[in-house]
């Protein structure tokens, strides 16, 4: 390769520059973690060379072990690399902002003229796309995550264990760690793929983040108990503080206040990847409290997963709906406003508090061989993971029914193969073609396929 091929060495980005690319992914970040992580990557790694591989991937490792949306904890994650506190926390809102935006204006269309049909019909073709994009974060993460053999192991253990016996994600993600810390001890060879000394160089040169931190320019990233507790309290405190103030206004019996105190639990509690804590969610939503019927939480789903931001932003919708329908001495819409506010509030922030508190001790941990070891394990079990919310996904977006087969152990659900939407299917054989073959950006994808759903429905094979 001659030397006007090589890509160029990335230059300084400014707080407001490194602003405007996430709210870029913040507003394309459709398909959800699986998606968001594969625009992230590309963007990130790819094409602007903010950060390299290795340590994209070290980042996304400690996030899926948190509780919370992981791709925001990732953009939270980079962007304090980047520009401290403050850029984690610009990052992080606006990649959540636009959800927000979003499923409020969705939440209010709903229960003013209920017109979830014309809402399906806009967002038939996106669903297409967001598939095509699923299956291209699989491919790419797995490309970089997978390095051995018993990576790909750990990663087909991984998906059987949670696609056909049901295992939880936070048992996966233990064993996974447990496997790569044995590795480490008896097999150290096999436990890691250190990088070689010339392409630590190369990463330090080639990547701003990388090139920043061998230069010592990234003094924030040195783990300090007193930055953390400061962290720590201000979070807390800007965590609980409107909650405390609804219920102290309206009583803990008030709508408002269980919803403010279910979904901070729920931001605490709840692991296992996004479908887990919706699963438990809707369950919760619908059986205990009575906020939506089992229809009506199917069609937040389904907004959720073909409008940008994490797939957790559902919260918002039930939040909507619930506060509307009980808004005691509030108008309704008043009510519903407040509530969405409130449930986003409580569940997005504290995800601030455990990047920014935790970031800087596992980047001083980076170069600890059992830690690696550990979380590329856990990594290779999370492809696993990815893979099977992909085929969830495509099982569901491309069939009408789905109905849940058992033989003994085995749980798993199986497509009613007449109830195949043959649309669908092509315009994700489209989207997939349009992006892996002909590298057609993720915009372009999207736009065309939600042109091409639209008149698909308008001439009455869509939605």
């Amino acid at each position: 390769m001659t030397a006007a091929a090589e890509p160029a060495a990335p230059r300084e980005v400014s707080l407001a520059e490194a602003a405007r690319v996430w709210a870029m992914i913040g507003w394309l970040g459709f398909g959800g973690p699986a998606g968001q992580i594969a625009l992230m990557h590309r963007e990130l790694v790819e094409k602007r060379r903010w950060i390299s591989d290795a340590r994209f991937l070290h980042a996304l490792n400690y996030c899926m072990l948190l509780p919370g949306p992981e791709a925001q904890q990732l953009t939270i994650y980079i962007g304090w690399l980047m520009h401290r506190s403050v850029g984690g926390v610009i990052a992080g809102t606006l990649f959540v902002l636009p959800g927000v935006i979003v499923i409020g204006a969705l939440s209010w269309l709903y229960v003013a003229w209920h017109q979830t049909a014309a809402l399906a019909a806009l967002f038939f073709g996106l669903k297409a796309a967001v598939l095509a994009i699923v299956f291209d974060a699989v491919l790419r993460i797995g490309r970089r995550a997978l390095k051995r053999r018993w990576h790909l192991g750990m990663a087909g253990a991984a998906f059987t264990a949670i696609c056909f016996f049901r295992v939880p994600f936070p048992l996966i993600v233990i064993a996974a760690a447990l496997a790569g810390l044995a590795m480490q001890r008896w097999l150290p060879a096999q436990a890691t793929t250190p990088m070689p000394v010339q392409a630590q160089a190369a990463a330090a040169d080639d990547y701003l983040i990388d090139r920043r931190i061998a230069r010592g320019e990234l003094a924030h990233v040195r783990p300090s108990l007193r930055r953390a507790l400061r962290i720590a309290l201000v979070c807390v405190t800007l965590w609980a503080a409107p909650l405390l103030a609804v219920l102290a206004i309206c009583g803990s019996g008030s709508v408002l206040a269980q919803l403010g105190l279910f979904f901070s639990e729920t931001a605490v509690v709840t692991f296992g990847g996004a479908y887990a804590v919706l699963a438990y969610i809707a369950q919760r939503a619908v059986e205990t409290y009575g906020w939506l019927a089992p229809g009506e939480m199917l069609d937040g789903l389904a907004l959720a997963e073909t409008t940008p931001g994490p797939l957790i932003m559902v919260v918002q919708y039930v939040a909507f709906i619930a506060a509307f329908r009980h808004p005691g001495a509030l108008d309704p819409f008043a009510a519903a406003v407040l509530g969405a506010l409130l449930t986003s509030w409580v569940t997005f922030t504290p995800c601030f508090l455990w990047v920014l508190v935790g970031a800087p001790y596992i980047e001083a941990l980076r170069n600890n061989r059992a830690l690696n070891a550990a979380l590329s394990a856990v990594t290779a079990a999370i492809v696993g993971v990815i893979l099977n919310l992909s085929l969830w996904f495509a099982v569901h977006s491309m069939f009408g029914g789905v109905r849940l087969a058992a033989y003994g152990p085995l749980h798993f659900d199986v497509p009613v193969w007449s109830s195949v939407h043959p649309v669908m299917l092509l315009l994700t054989a489209a989207a997939l073609v349009a992006m892996l073959r002909f590298r057609l950006g993720m915009g372009w994808t999207l736009a065309g396929c939600a042109v091409l759903g639209v008149g698909a429905t308008l001439l009455g094979v869509g939605a």
